[in-house]
Protein backbone atom coordinates (compact mmCIF):
# COMPACT_ATOMS: atom_id res chain seq x y z
CA UNK A 1 0.00 0.00 0.00
CA UNK A 2 2.61 2.33 0.71
CA UNK A 3 4.32 1.68 -2.49
CA UNK A 4 1.27 2.72 -4.37
CA UNK A 5 0.54 5.02 -2.67
CA UNK A 6 3.99 6.83 -3.03
CA UNK A 7 2.92 6.22 -7.10
CA UNK A 8 -0.10 7.54 -6.58
CA UNK A 9 1.22 10.61 -5.38
CA UNK A 10 4.66 10.49 -7.96
CA UNK A 11 2.08 10.58 -10.88
CA UNK A 12 -0.10 13.22 -9.99
CA UNK A 13 2.80 15.22 -9.22
CA UNK A 14 3.68 14.85 -12.71
CA UNK A 15 0.41 15.22 -14.09
CA UNK A 16 -1.42 17.84 -12.26
CA UNK A 17 0.75 19.74 -9.80
CA UNK A 18 4.03 20.41 -11.93
CA UNK A 19 2.01 21.90 -14.79
CA UNK A 20 -0.50 24.16 -12.17
CA UNK A 21 2.36 26.01 -10.22
CA UNK A 22 2.91 30.09 -11.60
CA UNK A 23 6.43 30.21 -12.17
CA UNK A 24 6.09 34.29 -12.18
CA UNK A 25 5.29 33.98 -8.54
CA UNK A 26 8.19 31.94 -7.35
CA UNK A 27 12.20 32.50 -6.75
CA UNK A 28 14.77 31.92 -9.45
CA UNK A 29 15.80 28.57 -8.05
CA UNK A 30 12.38 26.86 -7.26
CA UNK A 31 11.82 28.24 -11.25
CA UNK A 32 15.01 26.90 -12.84
CA UNK A 33 13.90 23.21 -11.41
CA UNK A 34 10.07 23.29 -12.23
CA UNK A 35 10.73 24.25 -15.83
CA UNK A 36 13.79 21.42 -15.54
CA UNK A 37 11.24 18.86 -14.68
CA UNK A 38 9.14 19.65 -17.24
CA UNK A 39 11.46 19.63 -19.71
CA UNK A 40 12.75 16.02 -18.48
CA UNK A 41 9.08 14.71 -18.42
CA UNK A 42 7.72 15.75 -21.79
CA UNK A 43 11.46 14.58 -22.90
CA UNK A 44 10.82 11.25 -21.15
CA UNK A 45 7.08 11.03 -23.10
CA UNK A 46 8.68 11.98 -26.68
CA UNK A 47 10.91 9.04 -26.31
CA UNK A 48 8.36 6.51 -24.76
CA UNK A 49 6.49 7.14 -28.33
CA UNK A 50 9.44 5.63 -30.47
CA UNK A 51 9.56 7.77 -33.18
CA UNK A 52 13.33 9.61 -32.23
CA UNK A 53 14.23 5.36 -31.84
CA UNK A 54 12.67 4.82 -35.28
CA UNK A 55 14.66 7.45 -36.94
CA UNK A 56 18.12 6.64 -35.04
CA UNK A 57 17.89 3.14 -36.87
CA UNK A 58 16.90 4.55 -40.22
CA UNK A 59 20.16 6.74 -39.48
CA UNK A 60 22.34 3.63 -39.05
CA UNK A 61 21.16 1.55 -41.99
CA UNK A 62 21.84 4.77 -44.40
CA UNK A 63 25.31 5.51 -42.45
CA UNK A 64 26.72 2.31 -43.33
CA UNK A 65 25.68 2.24 -46.48
CA UNK A 66 27.31 5.58 -47.18
CA UNK A 67 30.27 5.52 -44.22
CA UNK A 68 33.46 4.58 -46.65
CA UNK A 69 32.15 7.23 -49.42
CA UNK A 70 31.89 10.00 -46.84
CA UNK A 71 35.13 9.34 -45.48
CA UNK A 72 36.59 9.53 -48.73
CA UNK A 73 35.45 12.61 -49.85
CA UNK A 74 36.85 14.22 -46.77
CA UNK A 75 40.30 11.87 -47.22
CA UNK A 76 40.61 13.70 -50.55
CA UNK A 77 39.98 17.21 -48.99
CA UNK A 78 42.30 17.11 -46.28
CA UNK A 79 44.68 15.40 -48.15
CA UNK A 80 44.84 18.92 -50.52
CA UNK A 81 45.82 20.64 -46.74
CA UNK A 82 48.11 17.93 -45.93
CA UNK A 83 46.07 17.07 -42.90
CA UNK A 84 44.54 13.71 -43.95
CA UNK A 85 46.40 11.49 -41.99
CA UNK A 86 43.99 12.59 -39.19
CA UNK A 87 41.39 10.91 -40.17
CA UNK A 88 42.77 7.53 -38.62
CA UNK A 89 42.96 9.12 -34.88
CA UNK A 90 39.53 10.89 -35.05
CA UNK A 91 37.67 7.67 -35.98
CA UNK A 92 39.84 5.66 -33.31
CA UNK A 93 37.74 8.78 -30.82
CA UNK A 94 34.79 7.60 -32.30
CA UNK A 95 35.20 3.73 -31.87
CA UNK A 96 36.75 3.83 -28.62
CA UNK A 97 33.71 1.96 -26.61
CA UNK A 98 34.31 -0.69 -29.01
CA UNK A 99 37.95 -1.21 -27.41
CA UNK A 100 39.72 -3.46 -29.32
CA UNK A 101 37.12 -3.88 -31.74
CA UNK A 102 37.15 -0.42 -32.80
CA UNK A 103 40.56 -0.63 -33.90
CA UNK A 104 40.45 -3.18 -35.93
CA UNK A 105 37.15 -2.10 -37.57
CA UNK A 106 39.02 1.54 -37.73
CA UNK A 107 41.83 -0.45 -39.64
CA UNK A 108 39.28 -1.92 -42.14
CA UNK A 109 37.58 1.14 -43.08
CA UNK A 110 40.70 2.93 -44.27
CA UNK A 111 41.78 -0.02 -45.83
CA UNK A 112 38.32 0.90 -47.80
CA UNK A 113 38.67 3.98 -48.03
CA UNK A 114 42.38 3.78 -49.50
CA UNK A 115 40.64 0.90 -52.16
CA UNK A 116 38.90 3.97 -53.85
CA UNK A 117 40.20 4.85 -56.87
CA UNK A 118 38.43 7.79 -58.39
CA UNK A 119 39.86 7.07 -61.97
CA UNK A 120 38.84 3.63 -61.64
CA UNK A 121 34.85 4.24 -60.61
CA UNK A 122 34.10 6.47 -63.34
CA UNK A 123 31.56 9.01 -64.13
CA UNK A 124 28.49 7.00 -63.01
CA UNK A 125 30.38 5.76 -60.20
CA UNK A 126 31.39 9.03 -59.09
CA UNK A 127 28.33 10.24 -59.17
CA UNK A 128 26.61 7.51 -57.16
CA UNK A 129 29.24 8.13 -54.63
CA UNK A 130 28.21 11.61 -54.11
CA UNK A 131 24.34 10.54 -53.88
CA UNK A 132 25.29 8.54 -51.17
CA UNK A 133 26.87 10.56 -49.27
CA UNK A 134 23.78 13.64 -50.42
CA UNK A 135 21.12 10.87 -49.24
CA UNK A 136 22.54 10.72 -46.28
CA UNK A 137 22.68 14.16 -45.51
CA UNK A 138 19.29 14.70 -46.44
CA UNK A 139 17.85 11.67 -44.15
CA UNK A 140 19.78 13.28 -40.99
CA UNK A 141 17.90 17.00 -42.30
CA UNK A 142 14.80 15.03 -42.24
CA UNK A 143 15.78 13.45 -38.65
CA UNK A 144 16.10 17.06 -37.46
CA UNK A 145 13.52 18.74 -38.98
CA UNK A 146 10.97 16.09 -37.42
CA UNK A 147 11.96 16.93 -34.23
CA UNK A 148 11.99 20.66 -34.99
CA UNK A 149 8.02 20.26 -36.09
CA UNK A 150 9.86 21.99 -39.84
CA UNK A 151 7.38 20.50 -42.70
CA UNK A 152 9.12 22.33 -45.47
CA UNK A 153 13.00 20.65 -46.44
CA UNK A 154 15.35 22.90 -47.80
CA UNK A 155 15.21 24.32 -51.41
CA UNK A 156 17.17 22.34 -54.35
CA UNK A 157 19.41 25.26 -54.33
CA UNK A 158 20.29 25.55 -50.43
CA UNK A 159 20.69 22.22 -50.08
CA UNK A 160 23.36 22.03 -53.21
CA UNK A 161 25.18 25.02 -51.38
CA UNK A 162 24.80 23.43 -48.02
CA UNK A 163 25.85 20.23 -48.29
CA UNK A 164 28.73 20.68 -51.05
CA UNK A 165 30.02 22.93 -48.06
CA UNK A 166 29.30 20.19 -45.39
CA UNK A 167 31.41 17.75 -47.22
CA UNK A 168 34.22 20.53 -48.35
CA UNK A 169 34.55 22.53 -45.59
CA UNK A 170 33.25 20.85 -42.46
CA UNK A 171 36.38 18.16 -42.41
CA UNK A 172 39.01 21.01 -42.64
CA UNK A 173 37.52 22.91 -39.90
CA UNK A 174 36.88 19.89 -37.90
CA UNK A 175 40.71 18.74 -38.14
CA UNK A 176 41.72 22.14 -38.54
CA UNK A 177 40.41 22.80 -34.43
CA UNK A 178 41.98 19.67 -33.34
CA UNK A 179 45.38 20.70 -34.70
CA UNK A 180 45.10 24.21 -33.80
CA UNK A 181 44.44 22.77 -30.02
CA UNK A 182 47.24 19.91 -30.27
CA UNK A 183 49.59 22.56 -31.05
CA UNK A 184 48.73 24.55 -28.29
CA UNK A 185 48.72 22.44 -25.65
CA UNK A 186 52.04 21.29 -26.56
CA UNK A 187 53.74 24.66 -27.49
CA UNK A 188 57.13 25.64 -25.36
CA UNK A 189 55.30 27.98 -23.41
CA UNK A 190 52.05 25.32 -22.05
CA UNK A 191 55.26 22.55 -21.43
CA UNK A 192 56.54 25.32 -19.04
CA UNK A 193 53.88 26.32 -17.11
CA UNK A 194 52.80 22.67 -16.63
CA UNK A 195 55.98 21.94 -14.67
CA UNK A 196 54.87 25.41 -11.89
CA UNK A 197 51.36 24.17 -9.91
CA UNK A 198 49.12 25.01 -10.13
CA UNK A 199 49.15 25.81 -13.54
CA UNK A 200 50.41 22.37 -14.54
CA UNK A 201 47.31 20.76 -12.60
CA UNK A 202 45.31 23.60 -14.32
CA UNK A 203 46.66 22.68 -17.68
CA UNK A 204 46.11 18.99 -17.27
CA UNK A 205 42.17 19.29 -16.15
CA UNK A 206 42.05 21.70 -19.11
CA UNK A 207 43.39 18.69 -21.54
CA UNK A 208 41.44 16.09 -20.23
CA UNK A 209 38.28 18.41 -21.19
CA UNK A 210 39.06 19.75 -24.74
CA UNK A 211 37.69 16.44 -26.02
CA UNK A 212 34.81 17.23 -23.97
CA UNK A 213 34.27 20.33 -25.21
CA UNK A 214 34.71 20.07 -28.96
CA UNK A 215 31.95 17.22 -28.56
CA UNK A 216 29.55 19.71 -26.78
CA UNK A 217 30.20 22.43 -29.67
CA UNK A 218 30.23 19.71 -32.65
CA UNK A 219 26.42 18.87 -31.22
CA UNK A 220 25.94 22.44 -31.07
CA UNK A 221 27.16 23.25 -34.51
CA UNK A 222 24.60 20.80 -35.88
CA UNK A 223 22.27 21.72 -33.95
CA UNK A 224 22.04 25.19 -35.15
CA UNK A 225 22.93 24.07 -38.90
CA UNK A 226 21.02 21.71 -39.80
CA UNK A 227 17.32 22.00 -39.23
CA UNK A 228 15.51 24.18 -41.30
CA UNK A 229 14.63 26.81 -39.43
CA UNK A 230 16.00 29.25 -37.13
CA UNK A 231 17.87 27.83 -33.60
CA UNK A 232 18.92 29.98 -30.98
CA UNK A 233 22.16 29.33 -29.56
CA UNK A 234 21.62 29.41 -25.99
CA UNK A 235 19.01 26.38 -26.49
CA UNK A 236 22.14 24.72 -29.33
CA UNK A 237 23.82 24.82 -26.55
CA UNK A 238 22.21 23.24 -23.63
CA UNK A 239 21.09 20.60 -25.77
CA UNK A 240 24.87 20.15 -26.95
CA UNK A 241 25.70 19.77 -23.38
CA UNK A 242 22.73 17.25 -22.74
CA UNK A 243 23.86 15.20 -25.94
CA UNK A 244 27.88 15.85 -24.83
CA UNK A 245 26.88 14.32 -21.09
CA UNK A 246 25.01 11.11 -22.58
CA UNK A 247 27.91 10.50 -25.20
CA UNK A 248 30.23 9.81 -22.44
CA UNK A 249 27.88 8.44 -19.68
CA UNK A 250 26.29 5.58 -22.66
CA UNK A 251 30.04 5.84 -24.03
CA UNK A 252 31.36 4.35 -20.96
CA UNK A 253 28.64 1.88 -20.00
CA UNK A 254 28.61 0.58 -23.80
CA UNK A 255 32.79 0.07 -23.19
CA UNK A 256 31.92 -1.90 -20.33
CA UNK A 257 29.30 -3.83 -22.66
CA UNK A 258 31.53 -4.86 -24.63
CA UNK A 259 35.16 -5.91 -23.14
CA UNK A 260 32.07 -8.63 -20.94
CA UNK A 261 30.86 -9.64 -24.07
CA UNK A 262 32.58 -13.05 -24.95
CA UNK A 263 29.91 -14.90 -25.30
CA UNK A 264 28.44 -12.51 -27.92
CA UNK A 265 31.80 -13.46 -29.97
CA UNK A 266 31.55 -17.26 -29.37
CA UNK A 267 28.01 -17.14 -31.06
CA UNK A 268 28.53 -14.29 -34.19
CA UNK A 269 32.03 -15.01 -34.63
CA UNK A 270 33.30 -12.48 -37.19
CA UNK A 271 29.81 -10.60 -37.40
CA UNK A 272 30.49 -9.48 -33.80
CA UNK A 273 32.58 -6.45 -34.99
CA UNK A 274 29.63 -5.34 -37.47
CA UNK A 275 26.94 -6.46 -34.91
CA UNK A 276 28.45 -4.18 -31.50
CA UNK A 277 29.26 -0.99 -34.34
CA UNK A 278 25.77 -1.11 -35.21
CA UNK A 279 24.33 -0.39 -31.83
CA UNK A 280 26.91 1.88 -31.25
CA UNK A 281 26.18 4.20 -34.28
CA UNK A 282 22.28 3.78 -33.31
CA UNK A 283 23.16 4.80 -29.89
CA UNK A 284 25.50 7.60 -31.50
CA UNK A 285 22.18 8.67 -34.09
CA UNK A 286 19.94 8.44 -30.75
CA UNK A 287 22.06 10.56 -28.51
CA UNK A 288 22.30 13.12 -31.05
CA UNK A 289 18.25 13.43 -31.93
CA UNK A 290 17.74 13.32 -28.03
CA UNK A 291 19.91 16.81 -27.59
CA UNK A 292 18.44 18.07 -30.54
CA UNK A 293 14.74 17.47 -28.96
CA UNK A 294 16.03 19.17 -25.84
CA UNK A 295 17.46 22.12 -28.02
CA UNK A 296 13.69 22.28 -29.69
CA UNK A 297 11.64 22.40 -25.94
CA UNK A 298 14.32 25.15 -24.35
CA UNK A 299 13.69 27.29 -27.34
CA UNK A 300 9.44 26.53 -27.63
CA UNK A 301 8.64 26.81 -24.24
CA UNK A 302 4.95 27.00 -24.65
CA UNK A 303 5.20 23.39 -25.56
CA UNK A 304 6.64 22.74 -23.06
CA UNK A 305 3.87 24.45 -20.75
CA UNK A 306 1.41 22.77 -22.12
CA UNK A 307 3.24 19.37 -21.71
CA UNK A 308 4.52 18.57 -25.30
CA UNK A 309 1.21 17.47 -26.52
CA UNK A 310 0.67 18.82 -30.27
CA UNK A 311 -1.96 20.66 -30.75
CA UNK A 312 -3.81 22.54 -33.64
CA UNK A 313 -5.43 26.54 -33.62
CA UNK A 314 -8.85 26.88 -32.52
CA UNK A 315 -10.83 28.75 -35.33
CA UNK A 316 -10.98 31.82 -33.25
CA UNK A 317 -6.88 31.73 -32.74
CA UNK A 318 -6.33 30.94 -36.59
CA UNK A 319 -8.20 33.69 -37.72
CA UNK A 320 -6.38 36.45 -35.26
CA UNK A 321 -2.74 35.12 -35.97
CA UNK A 322 -3.46 34.11 -39.74
CA UNK A 323 -4.48 38.37 -40.46
CA UNK A 324 -1.82 39.18 -38.05
CA UNK A 325 0.71 37.25 -40.14
CA UNK A 326 -1.02 38.88 -43.31
CA UNK A 327 -0.74 42.31 -42.44
CA UNK A 328 3.11 41.66 -40.81
CA UNK A 329 4.26 40.95 -44.54
CA UNK A 330 2.16 43.11 -46.26
CA UNK A 331 3.50 46.32 -44.38
CA UNK A 332 7.05 45.01 -44.63
CA UNK A 333 5.46 44.76 -48.94
CA UNK A 334 4.12 48.44 -48.53
CA UNK A 335 7.70 49.60 -46.76
CA UNK A 336 9.67 48.41 -49.47
CA UNK A 337 11.30 46.39 -46.80
CA UNK A 338 13.14 42.62 -47.41
CA UNK A 339 10.46 40.07 -47.16
CA UNK A 340 10.39 37.66 -44.62
CA UNK A 341 11.32 33.94 -44.36
CA UNK A 342 9.41 31.63 -42.12
CA UNK A 343 12.85 31.98 -39.83
CA UNK A 344 11.97 35.72 -39.36
CA UNK A 345 8.43 35.46 -38.92
CA UNK A 346 8.63 32.48 -36.14
CA UNK A 347 10.69 35.54 -34.21
CA UNK A 348 7.81 38.13 -35.10
CA UNK A 349 5.16 35.94 -34.50
CA UNK A 350 6.48 34.07 -31.75
CA UNK A 351 4.31 30.95 -33.19
CA UNK A 352 6.19 28.15 -33.85
CA UNK A 353 7.12 26.83 -36.73
CA UNK A 354 4.52 24.12 -37.01
CA UNK A 355 1.74 26.72 -36.66
CA UNK A 356 3.67 28.98 -39.30
CA UNK A 357 3.86 26.53 -41.68
CA UNK A 358 -0.32 25.67 -41.22
CA UNK A 359 -1.45 29.11 -41.69
CA UNK A 360 0.65 29.95 -44.74
CA UNK A 361 0.00 27.10 -46.37
CA UNK A 362 -3.72 27.86 -46.18
CA UNK A 363 -3.30 31.42 -47.39
CA UNK A 364 -1.10 30.29 -49.99
CA UNK A 365 -3.51 27.88 -51.70
CA UNK A 366 -6.24 30.84 -51.23
CA UNK A 367 -3.44 32.99 -53.83
CA UNK A 368 -3.11 35.39 -50.76
CA UNK A 369 0.40 34.52 -50.16
CA UNK A 370 3.41 33.99 -53.01
CA UNK A 371 6.82 32.62 -52.48
CA UNK A 372 10.17 34.54 -53.47
CA UNK A 373 12.63 32.67 -54.28
CA UNK A 374 16.37 33.06 -52.75
CA UNK A 375 18.74 31.67 -50.53
CA UNK A 376 15.94 31.21 -48.66
CA UNK A 377 12.30 31.18 -49.03
CA UNK A 378 10.52 34.30 -48.48
CA UNK A 379 6.60 35.62 -48.40
CA UNK A 380 4.81 38.77 -49.97
CA UNK A 381 1.35 39.27 -50.67
CA UNK A 382 -0.02 37.23 -53.67
CA UNK A 383 -2.36 39.76 -54.55
CA UNK A 384 -3.02 43.57 -54.55
CA UNK A 385 -3.18 44.62 -50.90
CA UNK A 386 -5.04 47.54 -52.17
CA UNK A 387 -8.18 45.21 -52.95
CA UNK A 388 -7.70 42.18 -51.08
CA UNK A 389 -10.12 42.58 -48.63
CA UNK A 390 -9.54 41.76 -44.87
CA UNK A 391 -13.12 40.50 -44.72
CA UNK A 392 -11.98 37.54 -47.48
CA UNK A 393 -8.93 36.48 -45.62
CA UNK A 394 -10.48 35.60 -42.51
CA UNK A 395 -13.13 34.17 -44.65
CA UNK A 396 -10.55 31.56 -46.01
CA UNK A 397 -8.99 31.14 -42.90
CA UNK A 398 -12.36 30.22 -41.53
CA UNK A 399 -13.02 27.89 -44.21
CA UNK A 400 -9.74 25.93 -44.37
CA UNK A 401 -11.10 22.44 -43.97
CA UNK A 402 -14.16 22.78 -45.70
CA UNK A 403 -14.58 21.32 -49.23
CA UNK A 404 -17.59 20.82 -51.21
CA UNK A 405 -18.37 17.58 -50.27
CA UNK A 406 -18.47 18.64 -46.72
CA UNK A 407 -20.49 21.50 -47.65
CA UNK A 408 -23.42 19.42 -49.39
CA UNK A 409 -23.52 16.91 -46.98
CA UNK A 410 -23.19 19.85 -43.81
CA UNK A 411 -27.13 20.71 -43.06
CA UNK A 412 -28.55 22.68 -40.28
CA UNK A 413 -32.33 23.93 -39.78
CA UNK A 414 -33.61 26.92 -41.29
CA UNK A 415 -33.75 29.18 -38.51
CA UNK A 416 -29.73 28.42 -37.43
CA UNK A 417 -28.78 28.69 -41.14
CA UNK A 418 -30.59 32.41 -40.97
CA UNK A 419 -29.17 32.78 -37.13
CA UNK A 420 -25.30 32.37 -39.33
CA UNK A 421 -26.17 34.29 -41.98
CA UNK A 422 -26.82 37.47 -39.78
CA UNK A 423 -23.66 36.77 -38.14
CA UNK A 424 -21.85 36.40 -41.73
CA UNK A 425 -23.67 39.79 -42.74
CA UNK A 426 -23.32 41.64 -39.43
CA UNK A 427 -19.15 41.48 -40.08
CA UNK A 428 -18.85 41.96 -43.58
CA UNK A 429 -21.08 45.60 -42.82
CA UNK A 430 -18.25 45.94 -39.94
CA UNK A 431 -15.18 45.41 -42.28
CA UNK A 432 -17.03 46.91 -45.41
CA UNK A 433 -14.42 48.14 -47.31
CA UNK A 434 -11.33 47.24 -45.20
CA UNK A 435 -8.70 46.33 -47.39
CA UNK A 436 -5.31 44.32 -46.11
CA UNK A 437 -3.36 47.90 -47.10
CA UNK A 438 -5.35 50.19 -44.75
CA UNK A 439 -4.64 47.26 -41.73
CA UNK A 440 -0.98 47.18 -42.44
CA UNK A 441 -0.62 50.98 -42.75
CA UNK A 442 -3.31 51.55 -39.83
CA UNK A 443 -5.68 53.88 -42.24
CA UNK A 444 -8.81 51.93 -41.09
CA UNK A 445 -11.49 53.74 -39.52
CA UNK A 446 -11.72 53.07 -36.07
CA UNK A 447 -15.24 55.03 -36.28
Amino acid sequence: MVVQDTLDKLKHFFTVSLWQEDLSKVNPVRRWLTELLRVCYVMIRELATGELNLRAMSLVFTTLLSLVPLIAVAFSVLKAFGVHNQIEPFLLGFMEPLGSRGEELTENIIGFVENIKVGVLGSVGLAMLFYTIISLVQKIESAFNFVWRVKRPRSLARRFTDYFSVMMIGPVLVFTALGVGASVLNHNVMVQLQSIEPFGTVLIFISKMVPYVMIILAFTFLYTFIPNTRVKLAPALMGGTVAGALWVTLGTIFASFVATSSNYTAIYSGFAILFFFMIWLYLAWFILLTGSQVAFYLQHPKLVQVGGKSFSLSPRLREKEGLWLMTLIARRFCNHETPLSIQELEQETALSNLTLQELISILEAAGMLAEVAGDSVRYIPGQDISTLKVNDILDVLRTAEENVLTQNRSRAEPAIEGLLSKVSSAQSQVLDQLTLRDLALGTQNHG
